[in-house]
């Protein structure tokens, strides 16, 4: 049930219990940081609002009047609700805004969310923030449940029931160790060729395996040789020569560098997005808002 007009603001409320409490409006006025003729002027505008005389004015200055002393006893429990409230809201936004939890795919947690992070900490010094890695649909689930107030993604789509924005471009790459037969192509691996090999993959619900997926479509992939749920157990496996692999370029710099991994052109775009996501029905806050900031910059 709404509030009625008259007691919808309780500005001049809290005014008349500073007046009935300091004896006199100009001490009230000092009190709430205001002019003499401001606080008179809403004294006034309360009087009128509740049609009743609150004050007895004369030109030894103002007293309250019985029903002003009655209506300040009464509205003396709203104001201090009001305070309680307000104090109440205060802490609790302090405290949110002290944490932030964020949950990431693999690849944006390993590899992008730290340098992220140190910026964020930058313009918040003493944020606690707890990060949960996993593949970008078990990230949209906890971001649709509330357990996060920020996700990282790397599937070719937005997930339902979520806002979505790209905050990174990221290129998929076919690598295999430096003996495997595709190690030595200078013409690029064909789709067809790609989607009937038996490749060590991530399991599904991993951002990368469905990118590539739909990079492959209307080709449908070999079921996988291995289903690891780890980047850097892929890495290995490719390494220890078990088969071609495709991953993110950007977790596998260092391995392409040393030697232990090689690239292996396609003839074929194997690009995805990276994007933030949270849910549809409500708006980013405090340091949550800071970091996708902070990710939008760095793309």
């Amino acid at each position: 049930m709404p509030l009625p007009p008259a007691f919808a603001d309780l500005t001049g409320f809290d005014l008349l219990l500073s007046v009935a409490r300091l004896g006199s409006v100009g001490r009230a006025a000092t009190a709430h940081h205001i002019s003499q003729p401001a606080a008179s002027s809403r004294l006034r505008e309360l009087e009128r609002r509740l049609g009743l005389t609150l004050l007895h004015r004369s030109p030894r200055g103002s007293t309250l009047t019985t029903t002003g002393a009655l209506v300040a006893d009464w509205a003396r429990a709203a104001v201090d609700a009001a305070d309680a409230l307000a104090t109440g809201v205060a802490a609790l936004r302090e405290t949110h805004e002290s944490r932030l939890a964020v949950a990431a795919s693999q690849t944006v947690a390993e590899y992008l969310l730290p340098a992220w992070l140190v910026a964020l900490r930058t313009g918040h010094p003493g944020l606690s923030v707890t990060l949960r890695a996993a593949n970008s649909a078990d990230v949209a689930a906890a971001v649709l449940a509330n357990e996060v107030d920020l996700g990282f993604v790397e599937g070719p789509e937005a997930p339902a029931g979520l806002h979505a924005e790209t905050v990174a471009t990221d290129r998929l790459a076919v690598v295999v160790a430096p003996g495997h037969p595709w190690s030595k192509r200078r013409r690029g691996v064909i789709p067809a060729e790609l989607a009937g090999t038996p490749l060590v993959s991530r399991e599904a619900g991993s951002g990368t395996r469905r990118a590539f997926e739909q990079a492959l479509a209307p080709l449908t992939a070999a079921a996988p040789l291995l289903e690891l749920s780890s980047t850097t157990a892929i890495k290995h496996a490719v390494a220890a020569g078990s088969g071609a692999a495709v991953l993110s370029s950007l977790a596998v710099t260092a391995e392409l560098a040393a030697g232990t991994l090689v690239a292996v052109p396609t003839a074929m775009p194997l690009q995805r997005q990276l994007r933030a996501v949270w849910p549809a029905s409500g708006q980013l806050i405090g340091p949550a808002r800071d970091l996708y900031a902070i990710a939008r910059r760095r793309r």
